[in-house]
């Protein structure tokens, strides 16, 4: 007869932390967050830590490139999708991998016969003051000079006249060559009262702008996940259908991190391709998943799993809990996982971190994914959010929304991650729809951050492996869930101060 797990299975709604002592020491300031990402012997540190506990969903309509960026500048890290060609998910990897913080590709560009009305809705259009005047008016052309609002007035000259009449010409403009590095740019931006110094090639084709104004733009992250080179760090999702053809590409493109994606990692599949990646690229640190109990973790961890994500059916986008049956509260299975990776660690001397992959309803339902076990968060409705994941932004009577497909959607239709048999996907286990737009993601995720270490601060812990240590957790009934939120009337307008 079939095996019963006598345990309940439990939801993140299920449980709320207990305050501990808060030690004078212990405030937000310093609250440390940086985490292990890959596997490492115990009492090491591991070779890739995130600077803070988050990565994104391997989704289409999650991890753009540009996604990847703004996460690893605030401290995590983006794996990009691989439902798409291999030649374009390697792209996409390289223009994370080129990205320089503080050197900025420029998006408002003309050409010197242009029109200064054109400078001017060019300038509307972008928000920028500063124009790049190229041979072709485009962001890597022979640089010709720059051009900023300061050099006409719209009411003094001759709209109709050509930009080259009002631009400083590149020979009267200081600038750098590509080799300049970021601390040099920006030394000569304050040595010699430059706005703006354009980067070139050899041949004079623009590569870069670096602005003034964004040297303390840099100064706002201070735990950016980068590489030796001090390029961003970024992940990128495989399969075990074409992971021969698209691991070497990947690599070859720069990815920092690789990830088996799949709605269920226990299988023989998944062990196999690991052990290749493994032979084949020992260098390259690879996840496995996703796993929701101590037998499959263990699995994948003596396969060579440097990670395992652990989560099957609690995603907001998921109905493979509906259509199939099969999975786990997610608070169950990140604290069974987090047992067999303790005893892992015990009995070989190696710690493989594990991620909490779904179920993250709420802001605090991070802090409690990490108090039990989980190294880091991985969140796809969180992130589709934002102003930097794929969705189109639409209007709505009640305010804007992003769109928001699930992997097994007929809109992605990513049979390779469900293994329903064949060459398609048969069946959907994932859902098309839409979530509240959030605005940028610094923003948002800023706040996320605050609430993080405030509520570790109230644990009395500073760094995760304090908290997980540490904490002590309370299950809820139904009425002390009902007593956690606002009871009174709420106001419809602000009220007025005195």
């Amino acid at each position: 007869m079939a095996q019963i797990i006598a345990e309940v299975s439990r939801t993140f709604n299920e449980f709320l932390l207990l305050p501990n002592r808060t030690r004078t020491d212990c405030s937000s300031a310093t609250v440390d967050l940086h985490t292990p990402l890959v596997r490492h012997v115990v009492g090491e540190r591991s070779a890739i830590e995130l600077g803070s506990p988050f990565t994104s969903a391997i989704m289409q309509a999650v991890s753009t490139p540009e996604l990847a960026i703004a996460l690893a500048r605030n401290g995590g890290l983006s794996f990009l999708h691989h439902n798409q060609s291999i030649r374009d998910q390697a792209a996409a990897v390289r223009q994370v991998k080129n990205f320089k913080a503080g050197f900025v590709t420029s998006d408002t560009n003309v050409r010197p016969d242009d029109s200064l009305s054109h400078l001017v809705a060019v300038m509307e259009r972008t928000g920028h003051s500063t124009a790049a005047v190229t041979h072709d008016g485009s962001a890597t052309g022979r640089l010709l000079g720059l051009v900023t609002s300061r050099d006409f007035h719209p009411r003094r000259h001759d709209l109709d006249g050509p930009v080259g009449g009002r631009m400083t010409a590149v020979a009267d403009l200081p600038h750098a060559g590509a080799d300049t590095t970021l601390s040099e740019a920006n030394a000569r931006l304050w040595d010699q009262r430059l706005d703006c110094l354009p980067v070139v090639d050899a041949e004079g084709h623009l590569q870069y702008l670096v602005f003034r104004s964004d040297y303390a733009d840099n100064k706002r992250f201070p735990t950016q996940a980068v590489d030796s080179a001090k390029r961003l760090r970024v992940g990128a999702g495989i399969n075990t259908h074409d992971y021969r053809e698209r691991v070497p590409a990947l690599l070859e493109a720069g990815a920092d991190a690789l990830c088996f994606d799949s709605s269920d990692g226990y299988s023989d599949w998944q062990a196999q391709a690991l052990t290749w990646v493994k032979k084949n690229y020992p260098e390259i640190p690879v996840g496995g998943g996703n796993v929701v109990d101590g037998e499959a973790f263990t699995f994948l961890a003596e396969a060579g799993a440097d990670f395992v994500k652990v989560g099957v059916g609690g995603g907001s986008i998921c109905i493979t809990r509906d259509q199939k049956g099969i999975g786990r509260g997610q608070a169950s299975a990140v604290l069974d996982v987090a047992a067999a990776r303790d005893a892992f660690r015990e009995r070989t001397g190696e710690y493989v971190p594990i991620c909490s992959d779904g179920g993250l309803v709420h802001d605090y339902h991070v802090a409690l994914a990490l108090a039990m076990g989980a190294d880091f968060v991985m969140m796809g409705r969180y992130f589709a959010r934002f102003d930097q994941a794929a969705g189109a932004k639409l209007p709505t009577r009640d305010g804007f929304v992003k769109e928001y497909w699930g992997e097994g959607s007929n809109r992605a239709r990513n049979w390779q991650r469900y293994g329903q048999g064949g060459q398609g996907l048969i069946f959907e286990e994932g859902v098309d729809g839409y979530v509240p737009y959030a605005g940028d993601l610094n923003e948002g995720l800023a706040l996320t951050i605050a609430k993080l270490k405030t509520t570790m601060v109230s644990c009395g812990s500073t760094t995760l492996a304090e908290l997980q240590s540490t904490a002590r957790l309370t299950l809820v009934s139904d009425q002390s869930f009902q007593e956690s939120h606002a009871n009174v009337t709420l106001r419809d307008t602000p009220a007025t101060v005195a």
